[in-house]
């Protein structure tokens, strides 16, 4: 039987997301892409086991991942009943609707009937009574926003999530959904944007500016950019890894000469911090306090402790910042 290492809250610096009552660790694991029946399942238990005894305690999910869909809930249903059941209320388990789920008109985007409905299904692979987060995964340009959230708030008042989420909203957006919510009295508690080094679009198109006024918590995923902002494509494209597969996320046309010499330049960066490529731009999106959390992702335990340890150096000397933006911006 497993049992949580005593520790494991010494060293994890926990930030509170938004103006709500809830903190998160600085780094959340998300079960994206690694938790499908393609991938060892001792695998997987080592990777949440370790995870937990370094102090990461939100778990996030979706109901497409996996892969195939749904694969990655019932595989952390599996491991939640057999391994974590007893630890459940010191952990933040999320889940999100919003992508194709299930064929016709009812299985993806954003009406009422398919959020409530995704969610039960999500809760059934869970095995769960509730989730701790519930997200809108992207805007419907055909649903009003009102019925869209209207569904979050129904999650709620069902008892069947604590708090509520969005992602892959833009700064407008998230407005309007932050004001219908607080008409609704279910605050909105974060949003879940795509951030890196490499990709700057919250900081350009203002969302952490709208996510700091309105008090609401930032998530962000792929703070890694798919593993370009690791070592791992330094020398050339490894024939074991998702560049060299060509997946839709990451393929290997985007291994520029130009870009891996970019990638380089940051790792001579990192090295005199005394980092891994990896480490700092996890510690680059962490820096000054604006983002709650950094979501990773994990083949393996190691990868877990590697991402943990950008926590002993988040800050930045100016002058670093100006040299990553230098080699960032060319």
């Amino acid at each position: 039987m497993y049992t949580a290492h005593p520790d494991r809250y010494a060293d994890m610096p926990y930030r509170r997301s938004g103006r709500s009552g809830l903190r998160l660790p600085a780094l959340s694991l998300g079960l994206w892409h690694n938790f499908g029946p393609d991938r060892p399942v001792e695998t997987q238990r080592a990777i949440l086991r370790r995870a937990f005894d370094l102090g990461v305690t939100h778990f996030d999910l979706a109901n497409n991942y996996g892969p195939p869909p749904g694969a990655a809930e019932s595989a952390f249903g599996e491991f939640l009943k057999a391994d974590f059941a007893r630890y459940r209320d010191e952990l933040v388990i999320s889940t999100k609707a919003g992508y194709l789920m299930w064929p016709g008109p009812y299985g993806e985007w954003g009406s009422r009937k398919y959020l409530l409905s995704s969610l039960d299904q999500s809760l059934r692979r869970m095995g769960l009574d509730y989730v701790d987060i519930f997200y809108s995964h992207r805007p419907d340009p055909d649903t009003p926003l009102e019925e869209t959230m209207g569904a979050l708030h129904s999650a709620v008042q069902q008892g069947k999530a604590l708090y509520v989420g969005v992602s892959n909203y833009s700064a407008e957006q998230t407005r309007e959904a932050a004001r219908i919510l607080g008409e609704l009295r279910t605050p909105l508690l974060i949003h879940q944007p795509r951030y890196s080094m490499l990709d700057r679009r919250p900081e350009t198109g203002g969302l952490l500016d709208a996510l700091d006024e309105l008090q609401v918590g930032s998530i962000v995923f792929s703070p890694l950019e798919q593993g370009l902002l690791t070592s791992r494509y330094l020398d050339g494209i490894p024939e074991d890894s998702r560049a060299a597969s060509d997946s839709p996320f990451l393929n290997s046309d985007a291994l520029t000469g130009d870009l891996v010499a970019r990638l380089r330049a940051l790792d001579e960066i990192a090295k005199g911090r005394g980092q891994t490529l990896a480490q700092m731009a996890l510690a680059w999106v962490l820096r000054g306090g604006r983002v709650t959390s950094a979501l990773v992702g994990a083949s393996s335990a190691r990868q877990i402790e590697d991402s943990v340890g950008a926590l002993d150096r988040l800050d930045f000397e100016d002058a670093e910042l100006a040299r990553i933006d230098a080699v960032v911006n060319g």
